[in-house]
């Protein structure tokens, strides 16, 4: 079963925009979202974790079927809906079409679109571990310049 996300990098990016910020004058309020923050980042993270487990399942699938392909070795019907009229013996030549090949390009790069989504919620989620000692530093610097530090 295939899953399908409507959140793309963009959206987690505009997310973050506007979670990211930091309200200095309601720094209570911002210290008791912090729980909220990371359990809606936490969940995007997993489900694009589970997305991209997903694709790499896809991904040695569809290697599995062009590599089949390429040595000749596919059913007949697929020779009759995509002709190829050679075999490859030659694991490099095999490397080279497999390299080039459409369907697999395509499910590489969705797998390396998942990864940059995942390391971009990795580091919001340390950002959102951070916010109590950013929040505090905060309050430590007002108590200090209204001369009570």
């Amino acid at each position: 079963m295939e899953r399908k996300s409507s959140v793309s990098l963009e959206v987690i990016q505009e997310m973050w925009d506007k979670d990211g910020q930091i309200n200095q004058d309601e720094l209570d309020t911002e210290s008791l979202r912090i729980p909220q923050l990371h359990g809606k980042y936490y969940q995007l993270y997993n489900t694009i974790l589970l997305l991209r487990k997903n694709c790499v399942q896809q991904h040695s699938q569809v290697l599995l079927e062009r590599r089949k392909y390429y040595m000749g070795k596919a059913e007949a019907q697929v020779y009759i809906d995509e002709p190829f009229p050679t075999k490859v013996r030659d694991k490099e030549d095999l490397r080279l079409y497999l390299d080039a090949d459409e369907r697999v390009s395509k499910i590489s790069l969705k797998i390396e679109y998942y990864d940059t989504m995942l390391k971009y919620l990795e580091e919001i989620l340390k950002q959102i571990s951070n916010r109590t000692y950013q929040i505090k530093n905060a309050i430590e610097f007002r108590r200090f310049t209204a001369g009570y530090g």
